[in-house]
């Protein structure tokens, strides 16, 4: 279950111009919380929904302002996992669109899986507004290194804009590698 009440609206960090976090140069923001504690994970201390800085409108417009650049790609959002911060994520998600339309694109990184989030009925605006979801739990006994944009084979990389327009999952986005 998403479980919305135990978001505290922080984020853990955030990186202005990575290039690991999805294709080409993207903002990352990684979200303060989660629940899954899957072993092995690297961002440990982002699962405490208590960890980090309250994520204020002036931090948004901060962050916005660095992707409004050329060469930035769009939006990463990792965690701790969004999707137990959906009202704080969706804060950032909105105010991107409205500046950036589909011109930028927003990468999702979550343990839930496409399907359990299809399911929910607090998760699914939040999909209709990201380009790219990479789903699942991190499961060390399936990791490999330099997987791209995964930690484990068992993540997929979800185009979820095709997804959703032909109620089909499609699995691979097409990145380039």
């Amino acid at each position: 279950m998403i479980k919305q009440n135990l978001s505290e609206g922080r984020i853990a960090s955030y990186q202005p111009y990575s290039f690991v976090d999805g294709e080409g140069v993207r903002a990352s923001v990684y979200f303060s919380g989660c629940l899954f504690n899957c072993k092995g994970c690297y961002n440990k201390a982002a699962q405490n929904f208590s960890y980090g800085d309250i994520l204020t409108s002036e931090r948004i417009q901060a962050i916005l302002d660095d992707i409004d650049v050329a060469y930035c790609n769009g939006i990463s959002l990792l965690g701790g996992d969004p999707f137990f911060n959906i009202e704080t994520a969706m804060g950032i998600i909105k105010p991107f669109r409205e500046r950036f339309g589909n011109k930028k694109s927003i990468w999702v990184w979550s343990g839930f899986t496409y399907e359990a989030l299809l399911n929910h009925d607090n998760s699914l605006e939040m999909l209709t507004k990201i380009d790219v979801l990479v789903d699942g739990k991190f499961i060390q006994e399936k990791f490999v290194p330099n997987l791209a944009f995964r930690g484990s084979t068992n993540q997929r990389i979800i185009d979820v804009r095709s997804s959703n327009a032909t109620h089909i999952e499609v699995l691979e986005y097409d990145y380039r590698a």
